[in-house]
């Protein structure tokens, strides 16, 4: 399974540990990410998110139909994508 967020599209990204003396070595900064189940009532289903943590702000902020159709719209959800 990878590390995206379904709703914001947040993935890991890579970046350098320093050392005190500046020494520079790859490393990678993971997404907040979460398996969550939500009531779809518009469809009267459960559906299943791969969401991080903004998602999860995201969603309460302005509803999960109204979230999924924004990251259907921008690419992020692929199966929802018939559905709208």
């Amino acid at each position: 399974m990878s590390k995206v967020c379904q709703i914001t599209g947040k993935k890991a990204i890579t970046g350098n540990n320093v050392s005190h003396s500046k020494r520079r070595t790859k490393r990678k900064f993971n997404v907040n990410i979460f398996n969550r189940k939500f009531y779809w009532v518009e469809q009267d289903q459960w559906i299943r998110l791969t969401v991080s943590a903004s998602g999860l702000r995201l969603i309460n902020r302005i509803g999960l139909d109204a979230a999924l159709k924004k990251a259907a719209q921008d690419g992020h959800l692929k199966e929802i994508k018939a559905i709208y």
